[in-house]
């Protein structure tokens, strides 16, 4: 069987389909490396909605994904960026999210963390609002017996004048954590909003702030996540982590190489890309535990051009194909997104992450996959 697929000024072209899946075999839990994926939320495609209005949210297979991930022996990142965090599902949704997801993670044993922000502001506001806000999502977080995640804050980014006031901020939040939290930095190709975080759009700058942070309350510091899809700048900063303090990568650019590690040390992982890579990443994961560096890369290294592509500029759109990927392995009945958010990656793009996901054998049914990609050709009339 071939399809025909989108090739840009070319017109179409043919591509030949993988006729069988990767083949996963049941593992132990990961011994060398604490792993997460950030998941992504399932939309009620039934629901009456626009864009502006609250997220719809189909929560039976949300959480089914969630069991997905927990069942091949990987955390669970809940209520990140992925989940649609400030773009399309809002406080409310996100709280009921964590709650929801906490108690099924508890139910069956799965690893959760589940992102503290800002996001019940929506509009300008003061540092000490800045601080409530953190501190009623602290507050939720760690009542559902989750592990917290401090994400970057648009309204702390807008209201800063410095890097003291980040240091103020995220002191007093450290201080009255209950346990160890992970500490986020999103880069601005993730979100424009969060540009100049940690005081300065130097990037220098703003990691001598953000360690400094780290080294005041490094009893309060389980680890890092570092998104700034910088290889480099990630390696430096994991280097210079007070003892005991975990780097998670967020580089979904470079995520093999900084997971393997080098002599001086390694990242654990916290991926949005692991949401459509999870069979595969803990298979790899699993070599990895046996000492088989090489073999690690090798499995994970070809899926880097997929991660790559999700994420190109405008890099926060990458949710739009991990939720394409999720429908076409059979996750869900349907590509609808909370927001609309279906519509943000063009059909060349969508087309181009089947043949690239199809190639690593990520669909569990590859016949599935190819039939919801042609269905989706022909709504743009493209015919078989």
């Amino acid at each position: 069987m071939t399809i025909r697929l989108p090739d840009g000024p070319n017109g179409l072209r043919t591509y030949e389909p993988r006729t069988e899946p990767f083949a996963v075999s049941p593992g132990r839990p990961f011994t060398s490396r604490t792993v997460f994926s950030a998941a992504h939320v399932v939309a009620d495609p039934y629901a009456d909605v626009s864009p502006d209005s609250p997220a719809a949210v189909d929560w039976d297979l949300t959480l089914s994904f969630r069991r997905h991930l927990w069942s091949h022996g990987l955390g669970v990142a809940e209520a990140m960026d992925t989940a649609q965090r400030g773009m399309g599902l809002d406080w409310a949704g996100a709280a009921e999210l964590i709650r929801r997801s906490a108690a099924e993670a508890k139910a069956v044993g799965g690893l959760i963390a589940c992102g503290v922000g800002t996001d019940q502001l929506t509009g300008p506001a003061t540092l000490a609002e800045v601080r409530a806000a953190y501190e009623e999502q602290l507050a939720l977080v760690e009542e559902s017996g989750a592990q917290a995640i401090l994400m970057a804050s648009r309204a702390l980014a807008a209201a800063a004048s410095g890097p003291e006031d980040y240091l103020e901020v995220y002191g007093h939040l450290l201080r009255q954590a209950s346990e160890p939290v992970i500490l986020h930095w999103l880069g601005p190709m993730f979100d424009p909003a969060l540009e100049g975080y940690w005081g300065s759009s130097d990037l220098d700058a703003a990691t001598d702030t953000f360690l400094e942070v780290i080294a005041a309350h490094p009893d309060k510091v389980d680890g890092i996540k570092v998104s700034l899809l910088e290889a480099r700048r990630e390696i430096d900063i994991r280097r210079r982590l007070p003892q005991g303090v975990r780097c998670y990568t967020g580089d979904d650019f470079n995520y093999p190489e900084l997971i393997a590690g080098d002599e001086q040390g390694f990242s654990h992982a916290l991926l949005g890309i692991f949401d459509p890579l999870g069979p595969l990443a803990a298979e790899a994961v699993r070599v990895l535990d046996t000492g088989d560096t090489q073999g690690f890369r090798g499995l994970l290294d070809p899926t880097v051009a997929l991660s790559r592509h999700l994420f190109q500029t405008p890099t926060r759109f990458y949710k739009t194909g991990v939720v394409f990927l999720a429908w076409l392995a059979g996750h869900q009945p349907h590509f609808t997104m909370v927001g609309g958010l279906q519509s943000a990656r063009s059909l060349p793009h969508l087309a181009r992450a089947y043949e690239l996901a199809d190639g690593l054998g990520l669909f569990p049914d590859p016949k599935l996959a190819e039939e919801r990609m042609k269905t989706l050709l022909s709504v743009y009339g493209v015919n078989q």
